[in-house]
């Protein structure tokens, strides 16, 4: 019996879960990626506190490609956590594939200045 697509993610998203926890010192970058948007969020799961957030859905009117709108909320994220003093990160992928828009909001965070 197949798993469902979302069922699938839940599951690997529980198994990277166990493993990537968020502190104060090394907070987590948790990645959320919908069909138009994507979203990213640098969580401090001690406190559970989100301390930085950025999303794609700024400018509802853009036509810029996905991968694009992925850069840029990766490059918006590292600047807001060098402006909060995060410099180090753990990179939750949140049970998606490491590629396209997410490997493309991960490589714009890292020359961005954020350590994953």
């Amino acid at each position: 019996m197949a798993l469902s697509k979302i069922k699938r993610r839940l599951k690997i998203k529980k198994r990277i879960r166990k493993k990537v926890n968020g502190t104060g010192s090394i907070p987590r970058l948790s990645v959320f990626r919908s069909n138009k948007q994507i979203y990213a969020q640098i969580i401090d799961d001690l406190s559970g506190k989100t301390l930085v957030s950025a999303a794609s859905e700024t400018d509802k009117k853009s036509k810029e490609n996905k991968i694009n709108q992925a850069t840029q909320v990766g490059s918006l994220i590292a600047k807001k956590a060098n402006d909060a003093g995060i410099e180090n990160v753990v990179f939750d992928r949140n049970g998606y594939l490491y590629h396209g828009r997410v490997k493309a909001l991960a490589e714009s965070a890292r020359e961005g200045g954020l350590k994953f």
